[in-house]
């Protein structure tokens, strides 16, 4: 009988762990509205990774889900596109990104938009600790453009596995960036 007790309790103990690891380290959450087309779509379902982070700063291209600045509640998700200390601005639909505004603007390649911005961005630097984020539908997204830089806490992680509707499951890939 003490086997059986031991052994109950040693189950229980490991569903607990592996319970406590899935929520510390995965969230669940739904894509509301087209600002990442054409690469995601409303409605669909992605897991988050929020461990992505702990160990190591987000990059360039990266995909994340995030409180929104001024809106904790609402969560976004948007890609990365300019970093802590960079200069940045939209002119004729093109992101062009800077380390110094006395040198030359570099375009940013960006293939997995779905098309030009309309309008442009002036220049702005972006605060250490924060991020310049932009929807992938760039027409028809709310994002550092319209309220600012995004603050590095407000990250909640990675996207990592769009998995409904299940017919369309697939990795969330965000777009690697050679470093310079």
């Amino acid at each position: 009988m003490k086997v059986t007790i031991l052994e109950v309790l040693g189950t229980l103990l490991l569903a607990l762990l592996i319970f406590l690891g899935v929520h510390f380290t995965l969230e669940s959450r739904q894509i509301d509205g087209f600002c990442m087309e054409p690469n995601l779509y409303d409605g669909q379902r992605v897991l988050v990774c929020k461990a992505a982070y702990w160990f190591g700063e987000p990059s360039r291209g990266d995909v994340i889900v995030f409180h929104k600045p001024g809106e904790p509640e609402r969560f976004l998700i948007k890609r990365i596109i300019g970093m802590p200390g960079e200069w940045i601005e939209v002119k004729d639909g093109i992101v062009y990104i800077s380390s110094d505004p006395l040198y030359e603007t570099t375009p940013l390649e960006e293939p997995y938009t779905k098309e030009p911005a309309n309008d442009d961005y002036s220049g702005t630097q972006i605060p250490d600790g924060h991020y310049f984020v932009m929807g992938d539908n760039r027409n028809y997204s709310s994002d550092s453009r319209s309220w600012g830089t995004l603050p590095r806490e407000n990250i909640i992680g990675k996207a990592w596995l769009c998995y409904w509707p299940l017919s369309d499951w697939h990795l969330v890939s965000g777009y690697s960036y050679e470093e310079e």
